[in-house]
Formats: C-alpha cells, structure tokens, sequence
C-alpha cells in the first residue's frame, strides 16, 4: 500500500486514478441530477397527499409509497443486472459511464424521494394552516411554503444522497461501469494490487468528507433558525 506515496507508482497509474476519479464525478452529479428530477416531485406528493397533507388522497399515497419502497428495498447490483436491457434501451450501452447512469438513478429515486418526504414533514403546520388562510394554492403552498422552509433539511439530505450514489457507483465498478470502484476490482482485486484497492478507496473517503463539509456548511447558511 504503501508504494501508492512513490513517485513511480503515480507516474504508472495517476492518469489511470485521475480517470476513474473524473468518470465517478461523472456518474454522481448527473445520475443525482435525474434522480432528483424524480425523487423530488415523488416526495413532494408523498407529502402533499398524507394523512395530513394539504391535499389527502389515501390511493395516490399508498400506491406511490408502495412503488417507492420496492425501490428502496432492491439491491443495487442486483436492480443494475435487472434492468440492463432497460439501460441499453435508454442509453445504448450496459456498460461504461453511460451505462451506469439509469441503474443509479433508478436506485436513487425512491430513496431521494423518502429523504424529500421526510424534510418536508418537519415542516411546521401553523405555517402551512396561514399560508391557507391567505389564500395560497397548493402549488404555491408546495413552492413558497414547504421547499423554503425545508430547505436546510433539504441540503442535509442532499449530502446523504449523493454520497450514497457516490456508494452505488463503486459497486455499480463491479460489472464494468467505470470509476473508482472498477479500478479497485480489476487492478486490486483482480491483480492483487493492494495499492490500487486502497487508492480508490482513500479518494472516496476523501470525496465523501468534501461533499458532506459542504453541505453542512451550507445548510448552517441558510438555517433561519441560526441567524
């Protein structure tokens, strides 16, 4: 392990370790990106059509919540190999970058959307009774109200969700997507180099304190309740 600090060792395989790092930052920020696009308004309905939503439909919230956590409870490899003709429908490819992409956001949706639910509900309900008051409709009770008043839960868990995709895409290493998590396969696992197992891994622990020093240094920002 200790040969991944020589000069020899990163002019052998920095490039290579550069690469899977750019193709994991890759595969995080647009897999979370489409994942938000559909963990978010899932969530939102989840609240909105609760028990005690500003709109109940007890149908649309069993059926959604049930969709939702089939989603959660699948293994990640296990959905990846699942839905790999889905993949190349979508994207054209079961591999690579490209590959691993529709898997993550798959996976992700549902989680996001539990996250989003869960900051949502925190939201306080005096609030939400005096925008109804005044006459706002659901959509901005949903715009104005809930997302800004949840915002700093929001970031919190926009932090969990991208270092559990950042997770998911190490795995995702394990049937050729690309990144980190495939470097540690083929050159640590497969060839036994312990330098090139514990590489990757010492640059995600270092990519997960980054994302999570960010996020909470920006929800502090933007928490009301800390001014």
């Amino acid at each position: 392990m200790l040969e991944m600090f020589t000069a020899a060792f990163w002019a052998e395989y920095g490039e290579l370790l550069l690469e899977g790092i750019r193709d994991s930052l890759v595969m995080v920020s647009v897999s979370t990106v489409f994942a938000y696009l559909l963990g978010l308004p899932m969530g939102v309905v989840l609240v909105v059509t609760g028990q005690h939503g500003i709109r109940p439909n007890k149908a649309v919230n069993r059926i959604l919540g049930w969709v939702v956590n089939i989603g959660r409870s699948l293994p990640f490899i296990i959905l990846m190999i699942a839905i790999m003709d889905f993949t190349k429908l979508v994207v054209g490819t079961k591999i690579g970058v490209r590959g691993a992409i529709v898997p993550l956001v798959v996976s992700a949706a549902p989680f996001i959307a539990r996250m989003v639910e869960t900051s949502l509900a925190e939201v306080d309900a005096g609030v939400i009774e005096a925008a109804q008051s005044m006459g706002a409709s659901d959509m901005q009770i949903v715009w104005k109200v809930y997302l800004p008043e949840a915002m700093p839960s929001l970031v919190l868990g926009g932090a969990i969700s991208i270092i559990t995709i950042l997770a998911y895409s190490a795995i995702a290493g394990a049937i050729g997507a690309g990144g980190l998590g495939d470097l540690a396969i083929r050159y640590g696992y497969q060839r036994h180099m312990l330098s090139m197992m514990w590489g990757p891994a010492v640059f995600l622990v270092v990519l997960v304190q980054i994302i999570q020093v960010i996020f909470n240094r920006l929800s502090a920002k933007i928490d009301k309740r800390l001014r």
